[in-house]
């Protein structure tokens, strides 16, 4: 994997929708700019799944709506890209524990990973520090507040751990519609609500604040 210059690859799968808040990396990718002085692509990546070019990506993204049903092939370069030092981001689009996105992908992991390899995460972990301090866990997002999707506000998020670092981290929260505007707007903002994705990121590459 190439960690000298960060590019948002976003994962493509055979089953559900794949493709959403598409004005989101862009986004990211301006505030990775804005407050931060690492290399990068200045353009998304979309990787299939199934494709050995998914290794070449420290950092991936992963949403949807619908189903997550992975192929062999699939399931087979998820498992071996998070064993190989992969960071995975995956965001419920639907901020529904019960959704059919939710529950699809959760028995996805149960089944490369365990039953109990993902788990909640506490509040005072590392990546709630890594750049910006969110000293009360993963910021809430409009969605949630407005009562959307399962009407909860979700006050933590799960990972999967291996060799004590995260390497897939799990959000029921919908921060891709939170961030899926165009990057000109946020000036209008009381406070840029995607200075999280940058706190994400930056875990992921392991880059020290």
């Amino acid at each position: 994997m190439q960690r000298s210059k960060f590019t948002f690859a976003r994962i493509k799968y055979n089953s559900g929708d794949w493709d959403t808040d598409q004005r989101m990396p862009s986004n990211l990718l301006n505030s990775l700019l804005e407050y931060t002085t690492i290399p990068l692509d200045e353009e998304e990546k979309i990787v299939d799944l199934s494709s050995t070019d998914l290794f070449k990506y420290p950092f991936c993204y992963l949403s949807g709506h619908k189903l997550v049903q992975f192929s062999q092939q699939e399931a087979t370069n998820f498992k071996t890209y998070v064993h190989n030092g992969g960071f995975v981001f995956v965001d419920d689009c639907n901020h529904d524990i019960d959704g059919l996105f939710a529950r699809s992908f959760e028995t996805q992991m149960s089944n490369l990973f365990g039953a109990q390899a993902l788990k909640k995460i506490p509040n005072d972990h590392a990546i709630y520090n890594s750049f910006f301090k969110f000293e009360k866990g993963p910021p809430t997002t409009s969605f949630e507040l407005n009562g959307w999707g399962d009407d909860l506000v979700h006050d933590y998020l799960k990972a999967i751990t291996i060799n004590n670092r995260i390497a897939v981290l799990y959000s029921n929260k919908d921060y891709g519609c939170e961030w899926d505007y165009d990057f000109k707007n946020k000036r209008f903002l009381a406070e840029d609500n995607t200075k999280f994705g940058v706190n994400i990121i930056l875990y992921a590459m392991g880059v020290n604040s």
